[in-house]
């Protein structure tokens, strides 16, 4: 059976602005005022006027609750823009996928092996060294250059 995430994800399921609010954690004001100053426009449909009624998708609802959860970490809202103008550009998967890092007033970008300053315009910053491989290529690499270790290891397990 599928999570509900993965079936709002599937489905052209699409939520008014209380439901947007109240599913990010943010006020209706707080929706209204993002939209109006385009920080967040809703996919699925825009306000045309009085009376029309703006309705969002699930990846809406994913960077409104990143752009609170930025905000609660002490981000400016100028900076947030200058992040999502960034992210929208560089980042086609799914928002929530990506990994930010937030160091005083820096956001750290981190695609793959390498991290991106997003508010420096992208540039690259540091490169990543996964170290989980680092102990099986040493047992490796010892056991291919002393196999009589490697033998006298299992004579001494027995």
């Amino acid at each position: 059976m599928a999570s509900r995430q993965n079936q709002s994800e599937s489905r052209a399921e699409t939520f008014s602005g209380t439901q947007a609010a109240r599913i990010a954690g943010i006020s209706y004001r707080r929706l209204d005022y993002w939209a109006r100053t385009d920080l967040v426009r809703p996919t699925a449909a825009d306000a045309q006027g009085s009376g029309s009624r703006r309705r969002y998708n699930y990846r809406d609802l994913l960077e409104l609750r990143v752009i609170k959860d930025l905000l609660d970490a002490g981000i400016r809202l100028e900076s947030i823009r200058r992040v999502f103008d960034y992210m929208r550009d560089h980042v086609t998967s799914d928002i929530s996928a990506a990994t930010i890092v937030i160091s005083g007033s820096s956001v750290i970008l981190c695609d793959g092996d390498e991290l991106f300053d997003v508010l420096r315009h992208g540039q690259g910053v540091l490169n990543v060294l996964p170290l989980s491989g680092v102990r099986d290529e040493v047992d490796r690499g010892i056991v291919a250059t002393t196999p009589d270790v490697a033998a006298d290891e299992k004579d001494l397990a027995v």
